[in-house]
């Protein structure tokens, strides 16, 4: 199968969605960016919009999000400062939106009884976390590249969706990404050992399009003629609709509607470097234990 390589423009793009995904990955910024989402806040506002975050993690989150350019603090005064979006954080919230939507529609929930009703229903995830944990799935080294290679490529075999995305490493090193992402239902794998994107994967495109719109600093209304993402959805790849599934912890004081922890905290990843994005070894990753039932989000 012949493999044509990935024009710049595209590893460009790719590249910047990358690094954007990562740099609101880490976690608690998401809330944090949604908390000022409608007007600025003086530091003891956002701390009883978000009572589980202590100093220690509060003060350092709203100084990387300045720092990234997300956040602006404003000094009126002694002992009066605010913190509020800057231009370009509130044109990331309609970004946010999507990707809340597409976790909202496509991550796997537990279900909680409904005393109205008496009957089990899908529990109700807060919007932001339904983007962490959305971006739980997508920010994995390597993750990325591969669900744009399958969205391009179509049915691909393993080992030309390694000299893709992988050129320099051996074609065992393939293996433990998309063996997640397959096990996280974002990639479909045959008997024949070939790859593509399942139904959830390919629900995939307005996350990434509206990211890259947002990355490349162009209007959400040109999100629809992305490359790679933009409508319509390619005839071969089709599937079963499945719903993906990944854990994120929370501590126990979170809010109502946010779960309790079920996994370790994930571990930190190493700064995106120009040119890592199809060649980077993957890095070692915290063990994961399923609970009682299988998967939980």
């Amino acid at each position: 199968m012949s493999t044509t390589p990935v024009p710049r423009t595209t590893l460009a793009d790719l590249e910047r969605v990358a690094e954007s995904l990562e740099m609101i990955s880490t976690r608690w910024r998401v809330w944090v960016l949604m908390t000022l989402s409608e007007k600025p806040l003086r530091y003891t506002e956002i701390k009883s919009k978000l009572p589980w975050l202590h100093d220690g993690s509060l003060a350092p989150k709203l100084r990387k999000l300045s720092e990234s350019g997300l956040v602006e603090r404003t000094d009126y005064e002694a002992r009066h400062v605010t913190y509020g979006l800057t231009a370009r954080g509130t044109e990331l919230m309609p970004v946010l939106k999507v990707i809340a939507a597409w976790g909202d529609a496509c991550l796997v929930k537990d279900t909680v009884l409904n005393p109205l009703t008496g009957r089990r229903e899908p529990e109700r995830i807060a919007s932001a976390q339904n983007v962490e944990d959305a971006l739980l799935l997508l920010t994995p080294r390597h993750t990325t590249a591969i669900l744009w290679t399958l969205r391009m490529r179509g049915v691909t075999s393993i080992a030309a969706l390694e000299s893709v995305v992988m050129p320099s490493h051996a074609l065992n090193a393939i293996y433990p990404p998309l063996r997640r992402l397959v096990k996280d239902g974002l990639v479909e794998k045959d008997e024949e050992h070939c790859v593509q994107l399942s139904a959830t994967g390919l629900a995939l495109a307005p996350v990434y399009r509206s990211v890259s719109a947002w990355a490349a600093g162009h209007p959400l209304s040109r999100a629809g003629t992305h490359p790679v993402w933009g409508d319509p959805t390619p005839p071969s790849q089709t599937g079963p609709g499945t719903r993906a599934s990944t854990q994120a912890g929370i501590p126990a004081s979170a809010p109502p509607g946010v779960r309790a922890p079920a996994v370790p905290a994930r571990a930190p990843k190493a700064a995106w470097q120009s040119g890592d994005l199809f060649s980077a070894s993957i890095p070692a990753r915290p063990a994961v234990f399923s609970p009682a039932g299988g998967q939980r989000r």
